[in-house]
């Protein structure tokens, strides 16, 4: 048997985080055992979903690495097939009309509230045979009233459900369109699905479509229930913890493998160990091994895992995601120093590749202005001799090398009888425009000489407007 797992999220949103995770899951389940891993667009819902939603998903996924292998499907495009279903049932009788009206169920609801009653749909319509002038009917699925409904869960184990608990839910509305249960159900089966990986807040449609195939006459998929994400606060993951769309955090400079890392360990692990590349994780994932509890999310654990990834990537890697943060502050890294060698100078000095972008502006394109207490501090009628001494060293460095770069500063501080940190730091301020920067003979290098000489005269320019 071929494994087929699928990933179905509804397009009315974003590709969230727990969807994430549900597709890694499944995208690790169908890869680990040799299995196709299908996309598929659950769009019925028509005033909620869009075009953007699903342009988002399909960027999401992409972004991720998750490729699928047939897909993406969608729904709306297999309506035929729903109504070919649906009158599949009615005429086995595993199916009926349901004539009952908006105002009766709401009475119905009420009155087994009243009797401190589960609320549930009684089966007032199972025997009638006529029509009822002037309402337009749903179609119910007749759901057995004797048995039980075993659902042996990957995740959770056996879970037992009765079917006199189960009432007879609507697999057609009354303008013909089918529901969620019913669509689910089609698309599992014509498209060979053999596990089902999702959420635990599905775990009780799992009855109600396992009951609906067995009327197809075919066995149902195997079931994973995966459990929730809960904020910090205990609460489910939403907007209002923070990010929770997976563009997001490439909008926040993460790395893709580091938000997928930090997804499949949660609620999963294997020993104590933190940090998985993905062959490991395809390796050693097995979907019976994730936790029955929720797990909470910790951005600052993410955190920490991306600055990992980021100090452990191969630099043309993280070159390729930085150039997107680069180019949305307007710099073609091409006008430039080489951008992987700006990355080995950076990747010890941050977390996120926000935070590297950033830091690394100076490198392509002039700053406006000098960090103030920096300039204060460091581009003074003091320091200027030494500024001076070193542009004029500068100017005659070949090669322009790291090495005879480091040589010509140190040179400049023993004639000035002064320590390499007093010519240093003042150097990097007039070429960089702040404080921090890489080693300032790496610094010096990738800059180049004539960005170097020219940002030296401007500090040199800065101190004598100052003195002024």
């Amino acid at each position: 048997m071929t494994i087929r797992t699928r990933f179905a999220p509804s397009p009315t949103g974003y590709l969230h985080i727990g969807g994430a995770r549900t597709a890694l899951f499944s995208w690790l389940h169908a890869r680990k055992h040799g299995g196709r891993f299908i996309l598929r667009i659950e769009d019925t819902d028509l005033e909620r979903s869009t075009v953007e939603s699903v342009n988002a998903i399909l960027e999401g996924m992409t972004w991720l690495g998750l490729e699928y292998d047939e897909g993406p499907f969608f729904q709306t495009h297999r309506m035929e097939r729903y109504r070919e279903v649906i009158r599949q049932l009615l005429d086995s009788g595993h199916a009926y009309y349901c004539y009952c009206t908006k105002e009766e169920l709401d009475a119905l609801r009420a009155e087994q509230m009243a009797r401190k009653e589960k609320p549930r749909y009684d089966g007032r319509c199972r025997a009638r045979t006529e029509p009822r002038p002037g309402v337009e009917p749903v179609v119910r699925f007749r759901n057995p009233t004797e048995g039980q409904v075993v659902v042996d869960d990957l995740i959770r184990g056996r879970v037992v459900f009765d079917n006199r608990e189960l009432d007879d839910l609507i697999i057609a509305r009354s303008d013909g369109t089918p529901t969620y249960n019913l669509t689910v159900v089609v698309d599992d089966l014509d498209m060979n699905i053999t596990h089902v990986i999702r959420g635990d807040d599905h775990l009780n449609n799992t009855p109600r479509q396992i009951n609906i195939l067995r009327a197809l006459g075919v066995e149902p998929p195997v079931y994973a229930h995966v459990p929730m994400i809960l904020g910090e606060d205990g609460k489910r993951l939403s907007k209002r913890h923070g990010a929770v769309s997976v563009m997001q955090y490439r909008e926040d400079g993460y790395l893709p493998e580091a938000l997928l890392n930090y997804l499949v360990r949660l609620g999963w692990s294997h020993g104590d160990q933190e940090i998985f590349s993905l062959d490991e994780m395809l390796a050693l994932f097995d979907i019976k091994d994730v936790n029955t509890s929720a797990s909470t999310f910790n951005p600052s654990k993410l955190l920490w895992l991306n600055q990992q990834y980021i100090m452990r990537s191969p630099p043309e890697h993280v070159a390729h995601h930085l150039s997107y943060h680069l180019g949305q502050r307007g710099v073609d890294p091409d006008q430039g120093p080489d951008l992987v060698e700006v990355v080995r100078a950076q990747q010890e000095r941050a977390k996120t590749l926000v935070e590297m972008a950033d830091n690394s502006l100076f490198f392509y394109r002039e700053f406006e202005e000098y960090d103030p207490k920096a300039a204060r501090k460091n581009l003074t009628p003091e320091t200027a001799p030494v500024l001076e001494a070193l542009r004029a060293r500068l100017a005659g460095v070949e090669p322009w090398a790291r090495e005879a770069l480091h040589q010509a500063v140190l040179a400049v501080a023993e004639a000035a009888g002064l320590k390499l940190g007093k010519v240093a730091q003042p150097l990097r301020v007039a070429v960089s425009g702040g404080p921090v920067s890489p080693p300032i003979d790496v610094t010096l290098e990738l800059l180049g000489r004539e960005r170097t000489l020219a940002r030296i005269d401007r500090a040199l320019a800065h101190i004598a407007a100052a003195a002024a």
